[in-house]
């Protein structure tokens, strides 16, 4: 925790440079801060873990040294809640990137000046004041960059975490299994940052998101690939050369592209589309799917070879339902993100409202609960927020019947009366959540017809691929669950359809 006032100020400086530490000598001076310095990564690492602690890190890296990075992670893993600040050079602009994807909470650029060290330290030292309890909810949030943390507060997770720490270690694919939203990308992640390939690129490829051949380009590339034709095309494999490649959705991969992610497997090399000259790689493939795999073996969407190849090693995500200790800690610390993203005051949760996250389901996991809190910062009406989760926690099986908790936030101007004032529910938003409730049962039954192969329900309901993809998430269905039983031996009838003709609404 940061200190109250800016006199009490522990600052530690890592650096070798005369006359940076004239300069923040003289500053601390200046302000009667602690100033301790480090000419070594090791000795810095030891102070921090030391009791008294500083209470924010300079790191300077010089022009053309890049190992100081490398203690980032290592800093972030002993002191998560340490404001670390890197100072660079102002052409080091791909190791600025570099070191706030690694966790550094800011950048300075030289040449400095006494006011500007001032002004920038007051400035960290009040940010970690305000938020130093809903950045840091908990010691167990660890950042992975890129708005990505890991939180393992639960049991499941705790076990998790040591398994995917115990994966990084060797180099094998892994299978990694969970629902929609669970944060399958975020164990991912995870498993290459504790790798030894970490300081490689992490590339995430969503096979569901483009047909077979565009996905065979995007990942192998291909000759001539430009669109003026006069150099070649790299893919994914090539781009993520010693580092990791996440092929989310991997049954939504067709036949043949899986078969050249056998062989890639077993040889590591490939050829590009339209060049027989082999490509040699060594890369990390990880894969992830919410699909439930006996079924995509069954129907042959799932190549048997590539199966076996993948399953040796298998994560399996528990949905947030089952990990209802995070729930209180991830409502905070996406209201912090999410506060500072759209530059907004957080809003506190109240006893009634973390009662109500806590008891609720969760069918969409993370991305769910990360909308609702969104919806929650934004729309500022704690009742109209609060009203699908009570209406849900009256249902005895969230999952039954098919009837999906409903956490849509209608809109204001859909609930408002004649004189402005909101009535509790308007004719309008009556209709608009049949209508909903409408369009959700055609894409489950359309879903389960086609044994939750989304191009084929696309086709059955005369919708786009991307539509089919969106309404999945919109509505936070999973092939993990069974929406509609009753639907079995009844006819799919389409919201908007005439004679199989038209498309959903």
């Amino acid at each position: 925790m940061a200190p109250n006032t800016i006199e009490t100020l522990r600052l530690l400086v890592v650096s070798s440079e005369a006359s940076i530490l004239r300069l923040l000598g003289s500053t601390a001076q200046s302000n009667s801060w602690h100033l301790e310095t480090s000419s070594s990564g090791w000795d810095a690492m030891e102070r921090v873990q030391s009791g008294a602690a500083p209470h924010l890190l300079l790191l300077d890296i010089p022009h053309g040294e890049g190992d100081g990075l490398h203690l980032l992670p290592w800093l972030r893993r002993l002191r998560p809640d340490l404001p670390i600040v890197v100072l660079c050079d102002p052409e080091d602009t791909n190791r600025q990137k570099e070191a706030t994807r690694l966790g550094a909470k800011d950048v300075l650029v030289r040449p400095l000046s006494e006011p500007q060290i001032e002004s920038f330290v007051r400035r960290h030292l009040a940010s970690s004041n305000d938020n130093a309890e809903a950045e840091m909810a908990s010691e167990d949030i660890e950042s992975l960059g890129e708005d990505e943390f890991f939180l393992s507060v639960s049991p499941a997770m705790q076990q998790l975490r040591a398994q995917a720490e115990l994966l990084a270690q060797a180099h094998v694919p892994v299978l990694i299994l969970g629902e929609p939203g669970s944060g399958k990308g975020t164990v991912a992640r995870l498993i290459h940052e504790r790798s030894v390939y970490s300081g490689f690129k992490f590339l995430r490829v969503n096979c569901a998101e483009m047909p077979a051949d565009l996905l065979e380009i995007e990942l192998f590339g291909r000759e001539n690939g430009s669109s003026n034709g006069s150099s070649k095309g790299v893919g994914k494999l090539e781009i993520g050369q010693k580092g990791t490649v996440l092929l989310d959705e991997i049954t939504e991969m067709s036949i043949g592209v899986q078969s050249r992610i056998l062989k890639v497997l077993q040889e590591k090399r490939f050829a590009r589309s339209g060049d027989a000259k082999p490509v040699e790689v060594e890369v990390r493939i990880l894969a992830a799917s919410s699909d439930k795999l006996d079924r995509a073996l069954a129907e042959k969407r799932l190549h048997p070879d590539l199966y076996y190849r993948l399953s040796a090693f298998t994560v399996n995500v528990p949905p947030l339902r089952q990990r209802k200790e995070e729930i209180k800690i991830l409502l905070r610390y996406c209201m912090h993100k999410l506060a500072k993203y759209y530059n907004l005051p957080p809003r506190e949760f109240t006893q009634s409202a973390l009662d109500a996250c806590q008891n609720y389901s969760w069918p969409g996991n993370l991305k769910q609960l990360e909308t609702f809190v969104k919806r929650y910062l934004i729309a500022g009406d704690e009742e109209l927020t609060l009203s699908g989760l009570e209406a849900s926690s009256r249902i005895t099986s969230p999952h039954s019947h098919g009837q999906l908790p409903n956490l849509v936030l209608t809109p204001r101007e859909e609930v408002e009366g004649g004189e402005g004032e909101l009535i509790p529910k308007s004719l309008k938003s009556m209709i608009q959540s049949v209508r909903w409730e409408t369009e959700r049962n055609a894409i489950a039954a359309a879903l389960e017809k086609t044994g939750w192969n989304r191009k084929a329900a696309a086709r059955l309901l005369g919708v786009s691929y991307r539509t089919i993809l969106y309404k999945i998430e919109q509505y936070h269905m999973s092939a993990t669950e069974s929406y509609l039983p009753s639907f079995s031996g009844t006819r799919l009838t389409v919201p908007g359809q005439s004679k199989g003709n038209g498309k959903a609404s």
